[in-house]
Formats: C-alpha cells, sequence, structure tokens
C-alpha cells in the first residue's frame, strides 16, 4: 500500500472528484490539475492534507505544491482515482478549457508573437529613435536637417526597422507554424510571397491610381501584385492556411511521394489563395474602416466616434490596418489645413504605454518581465506601440482594456475641443510638438488622461489578476535589507553544490521555492555547468522526461533538493544529463548532472540552481 493513499483520497474528493478533473500532471515539486470546474476545489481543505504545501492557481491549471516526494503521491493518486496521467504539454492544452472565448483569442495571438517579441522590441526602439531626430522640429529644424552624420544614421537605421516591421508577415507565417508543428521553411517563404519586391508595396496603395497597380493577368482573370507589408490579418490568415493545406496532404498522400507533393502543393495553394483570396479580403476591410472614420470626423457625433476611434485604435494596430489612416490624415491636412485624426493616434499610443508603465510597476522586482516591458514601454512612449501591445498588453490581457478605455476618454476631450495637428508627426508623448499651437494646452490635458486613467486601472486589475509568480519581488528591498545568506542548511554546505555566485533563497525568481515552501536553502547563479552532491547520501528523486532536478536523502537525514533553472522543465531535457541514477549511493563532492548554460539562455530561461534541504543536523 502506498505512503499517500489517504492523503490521496482527501485530495480526490476535495478537487471535486473523478469527474471534475480534466487532466492531472506533475513536476518535479507539485501537481498539476486541469479542473472541468476551478470552483469546487476546496483550496483550504487541500492545504490542510499532511504532505500538502500549498497550492496556486496559474494558466488555467490547479497546483498543488508537494515537494520531492511529489512523484510518490502522484504515483498513489492515479491508483486511488484511476486516471491516467499526461504530460505538462498535454496539461496546458488542456487548461485551455479554463479561458473564455476572448482569453482564448488573446493567448493564441500571444503564443503566435511570444517568439517575434525581441525583434519587435528593438524595432521599437529604433523606430522611436528615428521619430525623434527625423520627425521632431525643435525649431530650426529636425536633428537630421541640421547633421549629415544623423541623416546618414537615420538612413541606415531604417535598414533594420524595415526588416523588422515590413517584413513582419515572415516572422508571423514562421511563428504559426512553429507553434501548429508543420513546416517552419515553407511558413517562411509564405511569408517572403507576401512582401516581395515584385509587388507595389502596402503604403503605397492607397495613393495609387487603379491603372498604376501592377496585375499578374491569366488571360481569364487579372489579380493586383500587392504586398502585405506590416499587416498581420493577411499574414495570419495565410499561415494557418498553409497549416490546413499542409495536414491536409499529410492524410492523404502516400509516404513515398510526401516530400516532393506535400510541400509543392501545400505552399502553391497557400499562396494562391493568400493573393488571390485572403489579401483581398483584408484591403477590404481596410476600405470599410477608412471610410467609417471620414465620415465619423465629419459628423455631428464626432465626439461618438473620438470615443469608439480611440478605445478600437490599438485593436486595429493588431490587425495591421492602421497604416490605411496615413491617407485620411493627408487627405484631412489638405481640405482642413490640419488633422483632428492623428492626435487621437498620438493618445492611443500613449495609453498603451501606460498600461506597460503600470505592469512595470506592478512586476518592479521581476527582471524577467522588465528585458520585455521596459524597452517596450520607451518605444510605445516615442511612438511604436507593437512591442508594448504584443509583448505586455495582450498577453496578460487587461492592461490591453485598461489601455483602451484611458485612450478613448482622452480622445473625447480631443476631438470634442477639436484639436487639430499641423500633420501627422511622432505618435508619441513628442507628439505635442506636431499639435497646432492653440490647441497645445488642451491636447497636453488629454496626454495628462491617456497617462494617468491606464496606469491606474492596470494597477487596480493587476493586483487582482497577476499571480503569485507574476508579482514575485513586488515588495522594493534595499541592498542593506537583502535578505542574509546562509549557505549552511542542515549540517550541509551548498555552496559546494556547483561553481558560481550564492543569492538568498528569497530572491530566487520561483515562488515556490523563494517563500521556502520547499524548505530552506540558497540560489546559486552558476559559473560551470557540474553539479556536485554537497554531503554523503542515495539518489531518491530525477526527472526522466526534464532531467533538470535531483534529489538525495543525505546520510544525516536530511533531504536536498537541487533543481537547475527557472522554468527549466519546458526544456524536456534538452542540455541537461544525469550523471548517476535513482537509488544510486553518492559521496560529497561526486558528479550528479551536467547542464548547458547556452542553451538555457537560448531557451529564454534562467540558469539559476536552486538548493533546499529539509531536516537534518
Amino acid at each position: 500500500m502506498g505512503k499517500f493513499i489517504e492523503q490521496s483520497k482527501q485530495l480526490l474528493e476535495l478537487v471535486g472528484g473523478k469527474s471534475n478533473i480534466a487532466a492531472v500532471s506533475h513536476c518535479v515539486t507539485r501537481m498539476r490539475f486541469v479542473l472541468n470546474d476551478p470552483s469546487k476545489a476546496d483550496v483550504p481543505g487541500i492545504e490542510k492534507i499532511s504532505g500538502v504545501k500549498g497550492t496556486f492557481t496559474q494558466a488555467g491549471q490547479f497546483q498543488v505544491i508537494i515537494g520531492q516526494e511529489v512523484q510518490d503521491f502522484y504515483n498513489d493518486f492515479t491508483a486511488v482515482s484511476g486516471l491516467e496521467g499526461v504530460s505538462k504539454d498535454q496539461v496546458k492544452k488542456a487548461a485551455v478549457q479554463n479561458q473564455n472565448q476572448l482569453q482564448k483569442i488573446m493567448s493564441a495571438i500571444a503564443e503566435i508573437f511570444a517568439p517575434i517579441i525581441p525583434a519587435l522590441v528593438v524595432g521599437g526602439l529604433i523606430l522611436g529613435f528615428r521619430n525623434v531626430i527625423g520627425d521632431i522640429d525643435f525649431g530650426n529644424g529636425t536633428i537630421v536637417s541640421q547633421s549629415v552624420f544623423w541623416a546618414g544614421v537615420h538612413s541606415f537605421l531604417w535598414l533594420i526597422g524595415e526588416a523588422i516591421f515590413h517584413m513582419l508577415p515572415v516572422g508571423i507565417c514562421w511563428s504559426i507554424t512553429k507553434k501548429m508543428g508543420t513546416t517552419q521553411i515553407l511558413g517562411i517563404v509564405l511569408g517572403c510571397t507576401l512582401v516581395s519586391g515584385q509587388l507595389l508595396n502596402a503604403y503605397g496603395v492607397a495613393g495609387a491610381a487603379a491603372d498604376a497597380i501592377p496585375k499578374w493577368d491569366f488571360g481569364f482573370a487579372q489579380v493586383n501584385m500587392i504586398g502585405y507589408q506590416a499587416q498581420v490579418i493577411p499574414a495570419i490568415l495565410a499561415g494557418f492556411c498553409l497549416v490546413f493545406l499542409e495536414r491536409f496532404f499529410n492524410k492523404i498522400c502516400p509516404k513515398v511521394i510526401s516530400m516532393i507533393v506535400v510541400p509543392f502543393f501545400s505552399l502553391t495553394l497557400a499562396v494562391m489563395a493568400s493573393h488571390f483570396i485572403l489579401g483581398p479580403i483584408g484591403w477590404k476591410i481596410g476600405s470599410w474602416i477608412s471610410a467609417g472614420v471620414h465620415a465619423g470626423l465629419t459628423s455631428s457625433v464626432n465626439w461618438l466616434f473620438a470615443g469608439v476611434f480611440g478605445m478600437f485604435y490599438a485593436p486595429l494596430v493588431i490587425t495591421g490596418l492602421h497604416h490605411m489612416t496615413n491617407a485620411i490624415d493627408a487627405q484631412l491636412v489638405a481640405d482642413f489645413g490640419g488633422t483632428i485624426l492623428w492626435p487621437m493616434i498620438a493618445l492611443s499610443n500613449i495609453a498603451q504605454g501606460s498600461a506597460v508603465l503600470g505592469m512595470i510597476y506592478l512586476q518592479r522586482k521581476n527582471t524577467k518581465t522588465q528585458e520585455v516591458s521596459i524597452p517596450a514601454c520607451i518605444s510605445c512612449y516615442l511612438g511604436v506601440t507593437e512591442p508594448a501591445m504584443f509583448g505586455v498588453n495582450v498577453k496578460y490581457g487587461f492592461p490591453f482594456i485598461c489601455a483602451m478605455i484611458g485612450s478613448c476618454i482622452a480622445a473625447v476631450i480631443s476631438v470634442g475641443s477639436g484639436v487639430m495637428a499641423n500633420s501627422i508627426g511622432v505618435g508619441g508623448i513628442p507628439g505635442i510638438l506636431s499639435i497646432q499651437s492653440k490647441y497645445m494646452g488642451i491636447f497636453a490635458l488629454a496626454m495628462v488622461v491617456a497617462i494617468v486613467i491606464p496606469f491606474v486601472l492596470t494597477l487596480v486589475v493587476g493586483k487582482k489578476k497577476l499571480t503569485t509568480e507574476d508579482l514575485y519581488g513586488e515588495i522594493e528591498e534595499s541592498e542593506a535589507d537583502a535578505p542574509e545568506i546562509h549557505s549552511v542548511i542542515g549540517g550541509v554546505d551548498l555552496t559546494k553544490v556547483v561553481a558560481g555566485t550564492p543569492i538568498a533563497l528569497e530572491q530566487v525568481d520561483d515562488a515556490v521555492f523563494s517563500k521556502k515552501l520547499m524548505g530552506d536553502g540558497i540560489g546559486i547563479i552558476p559559473t560551470e555547468e557540474t553539479v556536485y552532491a554537497p554531503a554523503d547520501g542515495v539518489v531518491k528523486v530525477t526527472m526522466d522526461d526534464s532531467k533538470h532536478a535531483i534529489g538525495l536523502k543525505l546520510d544525516n537525514g536530511a533531504e536536498a533538493l537541487i533543481h537547475v533553472g527557472i522554468d527549466t522543465v519546458e526544456m524536456k531535457g534538452d542540455g541537461f544529463n544525469y550523471l548517476v541514477e535513482k537509488e544510486q549511493r553518492v559521496k560529497a563532492g561526486e558528479p550528479l548532472l551536467t547542464f548547458n548554460k547556452k542553451l538555457i539562455a537560448a531557451a529564454g530561461k534562467k540558469d539559476t540552481v536552486i538548493c533546499v534541504v529539509v531536516g537534518g543536523n
């Protein structure tokens, strides 16, 4: 009879019974449940079960913290419940059922854009800098107009900016095929066909006469040769079309000829569908939006239009159709000597940046998120919103909505006061320099609204929505108040585990360990890649699928757990190698496992080695 049979029976009952469990798995420290109805879980009761150290919910998963004996607990639980465990990836997929439709859509978009975020962050900073030196008139002209050097810098940086934003469909198509498990190089090629130099650039379509647009002439039909630079919806539709076609042909095609038939027909048909059907649909949507904007600006209820446009301009950016507003702005400037539309765009950008600023404050000790959010906020305030929206706001959902609300209110103030810009300018805080002088005061007030409301709303909602792990390190600490490092725990010197710099356990970016739910210990920022036994003992815990952690029963009665990296379980063993086996006796200083720092970094993870001990002398 298992050690945790009784506890397993209690846990099964308290999570709502077998019928309430959609999936169950485990990692090195915790059980991971996907519950059909999370409200049925009796959290206080579960946390009173002997052997349970705590619970938390994240990304649709209800997680029960057990500790080093989680494998034994898990085995007894599956025996009692009659459930078969699944992989952690399958648990993540099952967890989608606990998300509403909007969350599912936001999650899908976030997953598609997650691999592209580093490029968007770089591109945002570059374009923001180009806006400052190339578009702002400091009284005697722009910086670019006054300096040959800065004119050269401005021109050179566009090489990178164009590659990131104009060629964005390439990255999107690649990311979709990567996410869906189909052939990634086909996704790259498909994306390239959407932005080919043979096509009329998307930014030039609005001002081109119908007879000036190049066409493919098939005799019985002609198709416009239009590019989809910087557009998101056509790229997403094209990417999923390719995925569908490749999966279809893989099912019906004999394996012996699949290498030839599947790529050829999948790619050719996907390109045809993208240019003949999906792309034109995207342009039609853009035309409808443009017509609606013009009608709204010239109507007697322009304040209502301002609220709607201010609210939904940010989602328009996600579609990639926002560049259509440039043609409207140009026409407004020509007809009325200025544009009422563009100030709202600048305010929307400011609002999105302010929501990110709220997230920066909420996660001010979460160094992992700061690496994305700080540069994203800077570029957003300089007029480039994609890094902020895709890297932060859409990822969490609620900051995006908070920014939309702030943008809506600011837009009503701007349009209701007749604020007009001389022309299109920097779409962020420096944009005030493009506002006609008599409107600068009221526009400054609208800017304050666009900063304060999203920031405050994000703080209020974020404190309720963000998980403990999202908010880890929320309380700021000075160097003098930093927790003391105790490296000898239970009579064991944990600094012998791996060469590197010790840090206090409270400073580790994993709430389960930093809150000492697994025991006391330290973290080590490693300089080498081999983990050693800190004392004599027996190997009791191994993770065969991920190989990122190991548990020892030491001769002095203590239990030691060594965990390499933060969230490295997701690497599925890539870069990790055990040097010992379960139940093997080891001596102090004997190598236990090796890991690859470069692979961990490439996976976007931290390589902090966590060492905790329970019991002992």
